[in-house]
């Protein structure tokens, strides 16, 4: 049997600030941005190559802006990343080499905490 999972929440106090910051500055796609009301707006996006999409909007609040703490993204290479987030013009810190992985930390403008993560296979 297989788990996969489909959608995480982000909480977010401005949705186009948002959808600039993932579709234009990570270069996610903006799978779904639909106005049900005034009150009820959806926005999902997914990472490149990711199963897994985030989604936030208005009238989707469940938890306060910047709730998220270093939700972590698998990458190929973190130098790479690195490189093609500050090309973006995305802030970011430099690459943190630890035994178990090389990681790219960020934070998006409501403070939800990311971590792109190289894994690193010990020899």
């Amino acid at each position: 049997m297989d788990f996969k999972i489909e959608l995480i929440p982000l909480a977010v106090a401005d949705v186009d600030r948002s959808i600039e910051f993932y579709g234009k500055g990570l270069g996610w796609s903006i799978d779904h941005d639909q106005t049900v009301s005034p009150e009820l707006r959806f926005v999902q996006v997914t990472p490149p190559g990711s199963a897994c999409s985030f989604c936030f909007g208005v009238g989707l609040q469940m938890m306060p802006e910047g709730s998220s703490q270093f939700i972590q993204v698998v990458v190929d290479d973190a130098d790479e990343t690195l490189a093609y987030l500050r090309e973006r013009g995305i802030e970011c810190e430099g690459v943190d080499d630890q035994p178990w992985g090389r990681f790219v930390y960020l934070t998006d403008p409501d403070c939800n905490r990311w971590a792109f993560q190289q894994i690193v296979i010990p020899s």
